[in-house]
């Protein structure tokens, strides 16, 4: 199995790149996953993230967002795959072993919890990473600081439970692999205004942080 992820990983990368030099776009996608919860919250959030980052930011991405399989070979066409939800999460040992050549191998994972997935997300990815912990970004971290600026560090979108929101991090070789937004729902800032009682500049922060992360992938 091993072998045949290996082999994928290059022949999708090879694939990756001979679409950005035709087209000079990039796509994003949502992480489908097993184990019940449900990865499909907030449609409408990537849509209008791109939008807005295309708009705001030196972008080109796709307006095309598809759901990727954690252990599919296709998540290797998408340099910034983005997982939401509010449930259990299950990664089988192949998917283990894919997300983890993923991210060793260029790719980027941003968690965003939607509430109620933190006990799933921090179990799953401790089987990624099994000799990592989480740590918490410095606010002078450059993901805080890209187009936008955000001294304070991850801005506060959705209540939850009342906590601060914090933003960890997982390294490989010392590059930032994956991103988990906690206690903040970025999601929720991104989704069409109408789905969530938020105001419209708590929807711009949301926004403006989204397209920080965005340009922190696709620059580092």
């Amino acid at each position: 199995m091993k072998h045949k992820i290996i082999i994928s990983t290059v022949v999708c990368i090879l694939v990756f790149f001979g679409i950005q030099s035709r087209t000079n776009t990039v796509q994003i996608a949502t992480l489908q996953y097993s184990g019940g919860g449900d990865w499909y919250s907030n449609p409408t959030a990537l849509p209008n993230l791109i939008d807005f980052a295309n708009r705001n930011i030196p972008a080109t991405i796709s307006n095309e967002v598809t759901n990727v399989f954690v252990g599919s070979s296709d998540i290797f066409q998408y340099p910034y795959v983005y997982m939401t939800g509010h449930g259990n999460v299950h990664f089988s040992a192949d998917d283990v072993e894919n997300l983890r050549t993923y991210l060793q191998s260029g790719g980027f994972l941003h968690i965003d919890d939607n509430y109620g997935l933190n006990e799933f997300a921090r179990r799953e990815m401790k089987k990624v990473f099994p000799e990592q912990e989480f740590v918490e970004l410095p606010r002078n971290h450059p993901i805080y600081n890209q187009h936008f600026s955000f001294p304070k560090g991850l801005p506060k979108i959705h209540e939850h439970d009342g906590k601060p929101a914090q933003g960890f991090g997982l390294f490989h070789e010392g590059r930032l692999v994956c991103f988990y937004t906690y206690e903040c729902d970025l999601g929720n800032g991104w989704e069409n205004k109408e789905i969530h009682s938020l105001s419209v500049a708590k929807r711009h922060e949301a926004l403006q942080m989204g397209a920080n992360i965005l340009q922190y992938v696709f620059t580092h």
